[in-house]
This record gives C-alpha cells, sequence and structure tokens, in this order.
C-alpha cells in the first residue's frame, strides 16, 4: 500500500486590489468594466511514493465558475537549478517528479476568462509553497542503453551519505518490475552502478528507475528516489554500418547504412557526423557524403558515426564506425592492377588443379616404379657375377705387370754393381 503523507497546508491569500479594471470586447469593440473581486488560492501537498502531488482550491463560487472559463498557471523551480516550468491548467493538482531533487519552490495563481471571447477577465496574485524533501545521498545518476539489449546505470555516492547504507536498483517498465542482475561495486563494497543484459524495451514506454537506500545494520528501507526515462532518449546506437569510400574524379563519395535500433528506423530520425583526415567535421542527414578533393594525400582515413536527433532529441554519439582508407587514383590503380593479377593467379591455379584431377595427372607423376621381375633379377645377378670376374683377371694381370716390372729393375742394379767392381771405382 501507498505510504501518503499530507504536509500541513501552508496558506498565503492573496488579495487583489480593489480597482477598476478595462478591457477591449473583441466581438463589438465596445468598452465594459471587469469587476476585480478578490480570488485567493489555498495549496498543499500529498506525497505518494515516487510523486508529489500539488493542489490548490479557490473562493470562486458556483456562478463564476459557470460564467467564465477558470484556467490556472503553475511555475515551479527545483532546487539547485535555474529553469523555471510554467505549465497552463484547468485542473487544480499537479503530479511533480522530484527524482533526485531535494525539493522545489512553487506558485500558482487563478485566471478567469470570457467564454465568448477567451478574453482575461481577472487573475489573482501568486500563491507560493515550498517543499523540503528528505536528504538525497546520491548523484549524477546516468543511464544507457546500447547494443540493443543492454541497459547500464551509474551513480555517485554523496559523502554525507551514512556508512551503514546500501544502495538497491530496479525498474518497472510496461508493468513489469525487474531487479538489478549486476551490481557495480566501489572500493567500499558499496553499490554504484547497475549492469542488465538481455532486456528489450519497448520504445514509447518510460522506464521507471526506483533506487532504494536501506539501512544494513536494521535490514530496514531508507528512502526512495525515483526517475523516469523514454528509452530512445538514453540509447546509445552502434556507429554506421557497410561504411564504403570510392575516389571518382578527385570527388570522395561516403556511403553507409544506420545502425540497428529499438525506435524508429527512419531515415528523417538520424543525424550523422563524417570525420576525413585533415578535415572539419561536418553534419549529415542524409546516408552519403560527397565533396571535391583536389590535392589528395597519398592515404587518408573517413568516419563516420551517429546518434538520434530529428524525430527524438537524444544527446547521446555513438562510437566512430572504422576507418575507411582513402587512396590517390594512381595508388588506386596499383592496387586495383595487383588485385586483378592475384584473382587471376588464384583462377589459374585453380584451374590447373582441376584439370590434373580431371585428367589425373597427379597420379600419373606420383605413380610408384614397380618392382623387377625374377628374370630380370636372375640376369642382373648373373652380369654383376660376370663384372666381378672380368674385373679380379684384370687385376691378376695388372699384378703379374707390376712384378715383372720390379724383377727387371732388380736385374738391371745387380749389373751395375759388377760393372763397377770391375772399373774398380766402387770405392769412391
Amino acid at each position: 500500500m501507498a505510504h501518503i503523507t499530507v504536509v500541513p497546508v501552508m496558506l498565503i491569500l492573496t488579495f487583489f486590489q480593489c480597482e477598476t479594471l478595462f478591457s477591449s470586447s473583441l466581438t463589438s469593440g465596445q468598452q465594459y468594466v471587469v469587476d476585480a473581486l478578490g480570488l485567493q488560492n489555498i495549496l498543499w501537498v500529498t506525497k505518494n511514493e515516487s510523486r508529489i502531488i500539488l493542489s490548490w482550491n479557490n473562493n470562486l463560487t458556483k456562478e463564476e465558475t459557470e460564467k467564465y472559463t477558470v484556467k490556472y498557471i503553475l511555475s515551479y523551480k527545483f532546487f539547485n537549478t535555474t529553469h523555471e516550468r510554467k505549465e497552463r491548467l484547468q485542473k487544480k493538482k499537479k503530479i511533480i517528479r522530484l527524482e533526485l531533487h531535494s525539493g522545489f519552490n512553487a506558485k500558482v495563481k487563478t485566471q478567469l476568462f470570457a467564454k465568448e471571447t477567451e478574453d482575461v477577465i481577472k487573475e489573482s496574485g501568486w500563491t507560493e509553497f515550498t517543499y523540503e524533501a528528505p536528504p538525497v545521498y546520491i548523484q549524477n545518476l546516468s543511464c544507457i542503453i546500447y547494443n540493443i539489449s543492454f541497459f547500464n546505470c551509474t551513480w555517485h555516492i554523496k559523502s554525507e551519505a551514512p556508512e551503514d547504507v546500501q544502495i538497491f536498483f530496479s525498474y518497472k517498465h510496461v508493468g513489469k518490475d525487474f531487479e538489478c542482475q549486476q551490481y557495480i561495486k566501489n572500493a567500499r563494497k558499496k553499490n554504484i552502478g547497475c549492469h542488465m543484459k538481455e532486456i528489450y524495451f519497448l520504445p514509447s514506454k518510460k522506464i521507471n528507475l526506483n533506487i532504494t537506500i536501506r539501512d544494513v545494520k536494521n535490514n530496514s528501507r531508507r528512502l526512495s528516489y525515483y526517475k523516469a526515462f523514454t528509452p530512445q532518449t538514453i540509447e546509445k546506437l552502434n556507429p554506421p554500418v557497410n561504411v564504403s569510400v570510392s575516389l571518382e574524379n578527385r570527388s570522395i563519395k561516403i556511403h553507409w547504412k544506420p545502425p540497428p535500433t529499438i525506435g524508429s528506423a527512419s531515415n528523417k530520425c538520424f543525424l550523422y557526423q563524417v570525420k576525413i583526415t585533415d578535415r572539419k567535421i561536418v553534419d549529415v542527414t542524409a546516408e552519403k557524403y560527397e565533396y571535391p578533393f583536389h590535392k589528395p594525400a597519398n592515404k587518408c582515413a573517413a568516419q563516420v558515426r551517429v546518434k538520434k536527433e530529428i524525430c527524438i532529441r537524444n544527446k547521446i554519439w555513438s562510437e566512430w564506425s572504422e576507418p575507411v582508407f582513402i587512396y590517390d587514383e594512381k595508388t588506386v590503380d596499383i592496387m586495383l592492377l595487383s588485385l586483378t593479377l592475384f584473382c587471376l593467379l588464384i583462377f589459374l591455379g585453380g584451374l590447373l588443379i582441376c584439370a590434373c584431377r580431371r585428367y589425373r595427372c597427379l597420379e600419373v607423376l606420383t605413380m610408384p616404379v614397380p618392382h623387377p621381375s625374377d628374370n630380370i633379377k636372375t640376369w642382373l645377378a648373373a652380369d654383376e657375377t660376370h663384372h666381378q670376374k672380368q674385373l679380379s683377371i684384370t687385376m691378376e694381370m695388372h699384378s703379374e705387370v707390376i712384378m715383372g716390372i720390379s724383377e727387371e729393375n732388380a736385374d738391371e742394379n745387380v749389373q751395375r754393381q759388377k760393372c763397377l767392381k770391375e772399373s774398380g771405382l766402387e770405392d769412391l
């Protein structure tokens, strides 16, 4: 059951000064006197979990409400902000979601309009009200959806937060509650973020976050903070896909396709940025970009990133795509020629392999040599035996010749000795 707290009424009465106001009739052009009756408003708030219901009342009579069109101007501003929000309402209440704000200043006034002309007949002064919320222990809450089904939220814990508290995260979407799958912790083991995967969102349905502060010692809830997001406003898209580049007639042409998204994929929803080496980043709404390139370097790179801007406002840019390199025309021609030759070689090699398989060329080349028959073996053995015999005979004859020569040399030496003796020269 929702916890409801009614704040005591804070009444500031503001009366019109008793003076006569003049207005011009749009229908007849005739001036008439507007009765300056005093109007007063009463303001109070009702706190109901994630919202503050700001209500008010006035002292209009039944006849006045039937005679005039009654409208209210509400103006409120959260603490520590400069943006003041103004609304014109016909109901006597306004639901204000505090989110992570510590309170707000509000003021309201009543206006009566003529039903025929919609002219302002009279209005009250401002009735002001200040609401101070319980202390807020977290700040810088940031959530992001990426890769279609991944959801991350992170926050910082203020230094004044009690030491014995822990922070828990959940959210509600399409009437279902989801608890955090995996917490991100700091050095003190305090939860400072939540990571979830395989989560799918309906782009038109809000995500209502619930961050609960619990007392760890007593296991009791202290505070709850609430914040709502539209899924498409916190989606971080992937980089554009199928990025291609061509250089034609000294003009660079870059083409790409948008990435997948959880919301509308209409071409009108995306805003792109193109980054080229030594060039300024340019915004593009189409899926292509072209510009003259008079003095190209040998090589430069082109990258593209994207976000949703037109159909829904999103401040989160995707990462840059992988660089696609742009070459000079001469370099491109050489690369094309090399690529053509490489492809031709692959084609011819494949054709040669197919031909070899078709005509069994490899089988002929790799066919094993058959073993010789028994007759061939016998003939080879006989021939080898004959060759060995011839070799033995030749060696014997050679030995005999050498021995003969040695004997002749010995005889010559003996005869020489005899001659020396006879001539008496031996003693010399």
